[in-house]
């Protein structure tokens, strides 16, 4: 039951999204979309008082609890960012709006973005200890929630593996590529744009030997 909740819970994610950015932007109802996305988290309530109720009936804790947990600890962590993203694209082409802001791709400003979307693997990963912490004092017998303990293990481990590599866009920063190196490049299509100094003038020696033989005898 818990398996096709978390199902129903993501499709729905979806679903509510799709609808809130088409009454938002399709139908020009601003409000009744934002009133939609403002649906999503209550998906993630549902199911974090099914599983309670599950664990409440005498459930045993198993994996599917756990998943539960860490699907309410992603949601929480990177769900409004999800939405964001999303919302920027269809305002710019629904709406007409300006592009979205592209994230940066090099040096430390590729660094800090990349360490902004870890601290949302973080945040999910201390919802889910969270809610795991309350599952296990909930339960309250040691043989029986040693699952939850290890789908702690998961989520940390997540994080950190997600930390290093936004660690490493900090410790060995993306260089931008040689600005003079791009405009020095010639372009096929544009020659007149060349610059002078690029293009190699005929010395005057080759200029004699390409004039016509009858000036060559005048001279």
């Amino acid at each position: 039951m818990i398996v096709t909740l978390i199902v129903i819970c993501e499709i729905g994610f979806w679903v509510l999204l799709a609808a809130g950015l088409a009454v938002r932007y399709l139908l020009r109802m601003p409000r009744a979309g934002l009133a939609i996305l403002l649906l999503e988290p209550l998906l993630e309530v549902v199911l974090l008082v099914v599983t309670a109720l599950d664990l409440k009936n005498g459930a045993e804790p198993s994996w599917k609890h756990g998943l539960a947990a860490l699907y309410i600890g992603y949601t929480v962590g990177h769900g409004h960012r999800t939405i964001t993203w999303l919302d920027g694209h269809a305002a710019h082409r629904i709406g007409g709006g300006p592009p979205p802001v592209k994230p940066p791709r090099h040096g430390m400003a590729r660094a800090r973005h990349e360490g902004r979307v870890w601290l949302g693997t973080a945040v999910a990963a201390l919802v889910a200890t969270a809610l795991l912490q309350i599952a296990v004092r909930y339960v309250d017998d040691p043989s029986r929630t040693g699952s939850l303990y290890d789908w702690m293990y998961v989520s940390w481990r997540a994080a950190g593996i997600h930390g290093l590599i936004a660690l490493s866009y900090a410790v060995f920063p993306k260089r931008e590529p040689d600005r003079e190196a791009r405009s020095s490049a010639l372009p096929a299509r544009d020659p007149q744009h060349v610059p002078d100094l690029l293009v190699r003038h005929p010395r005057e020696d080759e200029e004699q030997i390409g004039e016509p033989v009858e000036v060559r005898r005048r001279q």
